[in-house]
């Protein structure tokens, strides 16, 4: 979504690389670029106004003049402000002290409020909560049953004694959710109401009467990050009608310019709790301001990829992969690998995974031509072969390869790459949780340079033994030292043709052989 704010960010930066100090022109020129990019962003006006401003104001400031490098410290000063439009800290749910919290969501029809409602009960559920859906859109079509079968998908029980398409009082079917929740013991209530294509008095009415039946503990208003500039205005509209405590932005992973995330906060003053970001139910996660802001800038997201990893990967799968890679575990084989695609599988897409990391937002054209069946294309070569052949891969000779690629599907070519591919990462894996470098590349701080250099320790050095003298290999000059006579030094060769006794005057060589002042210690 914010792909092309990121680039117009990324460029501004780039300019001020390589400058030692920053001029009050550098400063009006990157401001007028950062003050463009929002704007071509959707950012409201008024918001793109006080962030350029406080952006100015601190970068003139003995921050950056004193800086020893005035570009790093203005894309830390942009990444601060960002943080604070977005909402500073992240704010979590208030839970009730007694009884079933009560959570309303709020919001224009096809903001997607309903399938909203079964991502936060899964998400509730995964924190050991124990949530209840409650059908209160009784005017769209089939909302109660979508919801049903949203709540049937994610495991949640649904409150639906209306059948909805018109028919039914949804404050009443509120106010017994209640009640229901109390009898059967649910702990979270979520309350999904019924929207409109805008913004009219009637549902503003029906979505008042809901909350002052059921007194929500917090109420959400659920808006489409997709819609521009008319968020903000729907967002002020719900809060004079209605009233909400916070944001949920839905449709993240859209290709809109992403300028309501950035405005809604600071035009409304609440803020957004939540993101989805994907149409499965379980593309959804707590909104952190300080993460997003280091996705525009590029420096990715590895807090949230390594939540994300935590929850998708099997612990005792990912301990034993490591104890294999030490060597103490055996060996890391092809099964071993397959294991490990599989669960990464589970964490979505993998162009989506590989866009949390930092710069990833240099490669986004090749990300977006990634193609996802290719972890399908290994696991069938892999599954192609037999037990002994996944155990021990040095064994696949020519002909196996032949009958692996045809049993595939693939070509022996695929084949061949795979296995290469399986080595050499094997052998860097094994390198790196050994505590050594990558092969290829000098030693890390903090890391051995070489393979086993956390396991092994240096050799013990051995004294040396004395030299005995030397004896001459010129029977002359063997007999005069037996003799106990003093023996003439040799001519000293030099590169001159001067005799041996003479001095040399290094510098002045060096000069007349056209060398550089340095080169005079190299021929000394």
């Amino acid at each position: 979504m914010f792909a092309t704010l990121s680039d117009r960010l990324a460029d501004t930066f780039k300019n001020l690389r390589g400058k030692g100090k920053l001029s009050e022109a550098d400063i009006d020129a990157t401001a007028r670029e950062i003050r463009i990019a929002l704007l071509e962003a959707d950012v409201a006006l008024p918001v793109v106004k006080d962030f350029v401003a406080a952006i100015k104001e601190r970068a003139r400031g003995e921050e950056v003049s004193g800086a020893l490098n005035p570009a790093q410290q203005i894309i830390k000063i942009v990444h601060e402000e960002l943080v604070t439009i977005l909402g500073g800290e992240t704010r979590r749910l208030r839970f009730a002290k007694t009884g079933p919290t009560v959570i309303m969501l709020a919001g224009l029809q096809g903001a997607g409020k309903t399938t909203l409602a079964a991502k936060l009960a899964l998400w509730l559920k995964e924190q050991q909560r124990s949530p209840l859906l409650v059908a209160c859109d009784l005017q769209r079509p089939n909302a109660v049953n979508q919801l049903q079968v949203n709540g049937e998908r994610v495991g949640v029980p649904v409150f639906a004694p209306q059948p909805g398409n018109g028919v039914g009082d949804p404050v009443a079917v509120a106010r017994e959710s209640i009640e229901e929740a109390k009898r059967k013991l649910y702990d979270i209530v979520i309350v999904d109401t019924a929207g409109r294509l805008g913004v009219d008095a009637e549902m503003m009415a029906q979505a008042a009467a809901i909350r002052d039946a059921v007194q929500p503990d917090e109420v959400l208003f659920v808006v489409d990050a997709m819609i521009g500039q008319d968020a903000v205005t729907t967002a002020q509209a719900f809060l004079t009608g209605v009233g909400y405590d916070g944001v949920v932005l839905t449709k993240l992973d859209g290709d809109a310019r992403g300028g309501a995330a950035l405005s809604i906060r600071r035009i409304t003053d609440r803020p957004v709790m939540f993101a989805s970001t994907g149409e499965k139910l379980t593309d959804f996660d707590v909104f952190h301001p300080d993460r997003m802001a280091s996705r525009i800038l590029d420096m990715g997201d590895v807090l949230t990829l390594i939540e994300q990893a935590e929850k998708a990967f099997d612990q005792e799968q990912a301990m034993k992969a490591a104890a294999q890679l030490t060597g103490e575990g055996g060996e890391f084989t092809l099964d071993d690998f397959l294991q490990q695609m599989q669960q990464l599988r589970k964490l979505g897409s993998m162009s989506k995974i590989l866009g949390m990391l930092p710069g990833m937002g240099q490669m986004r054209e090749q990300l977006e031509n990634f193609d996802e069946r290719e972890i399908d294309r290994i696991q069938a070569i892999i599954q192609s072969m037999t037990p002994g052949e996944r155990e021990n891969p040095k064994i696949i000779d020519g002909s196996r390869r032949a009958r692996i690629a045809k049993g595939s599907g693939r070509t022996v070519t695929d084949v061949n790459q795979l296995v290469d591919r399986f080595f050499e990462a094997r052998k860097m894996m094994t390198q790196l949780a050994r505590g050594g470098g990558i092969p290829g590349m000098p030693g890390m701080p903090g890391m051995g340079g070489m393979p086993g250099a956390g396991k092994r320790g240096k050799a013990k050095q051995q004294p040396k033994k004395a030299k005995g003298r030397r004896v001459s290999g010129n029977p002359a000059k063997a007999a005069q030292e037996a003799a106990g006579k003093p023996v003439a030094p040799a001519a000293k060769p030099n590169p001159f043709g001067l005799p041996g006794g003479e001095s040399i005057d290094y510098e002045k060589a060096a000069a007349e052989l056209q060398l550089p002042g340095d080169f005079s210690k190299f021929l000394k």
